[in-house]
C-alpha cells in the first residue's frame, strides 16, 4: 500500500508543479497586465484536489496519523485557488492583484505542507 500512497504523492506534486509552473510562465505577462489563467493551472489544481482527497483516504485506511486541521486548511486554500482559476479561466486578461493572489496562495499551500508539523 505504501507504493500506491507514494504514487499519489508523486501525482500530487505534479499537480502543484503544474499550478505553480503555469503561474510562473505568466509572470512576465502579469507585469504587462496581460496575464491569464492557463489550462495547466486549472488542471494542476484539480489534480491536487483529487490526489489530496485520495491521499487522505489511503493514509487513514492504513491507520497513519493524519492532521485533519492541516488538511482542512490546505483544502480551504486550494478551494479558493480552484474557484478563482475556474471562474476566470476564459478571460483574456486577469487583474494583477487577483493573479498575484493565486500565486501567493499556491506558495502558501506549499509551505503549509512542508512546515506544518
Amino acid at each position: 500500500m505504501d507504493v500506491v500512497i507514494n504514487v499519489f504523492v508523486g501525482l500530487h506534486i505534479i499537480g502543484i508543479a503544474s499550478l505553480l509552473g503555469g503561474f510562473l510562465t505568466q509572470m512576465k505577462a502579469m507585469g504587462a497586465g496581460t496575464a491569464r489563467f492557463v489550462p495547466a493551472m486549472l488542471h494542476g489544481a484539480l489534480t491536487m484536489l483529487v490526489t489530496g482527497v485520495i491521499l487522505v483516504g489511503l493514509n487513514q485506511m492504513q491507520d497513519y496519523a493524519v492532521d485533519n486541521i492541516k488538511i482542512g486548511v490546505k483544502l480551504a486554500v486550494l478551494i479558493v485557488i480552484l474557484g478563482l482559476v475556474y471562474v476566470k479561466r476564459d478571460e483574456e486578461k486577469v487583474e494583477k492583484p487577483l493573479f498575484g493572489l493565486v500565486g501567493l496562495l499556491t506558495v502558501v499551500n506549499i509551505f503549509i505542507a512542508l512546515l506544518w508539523t
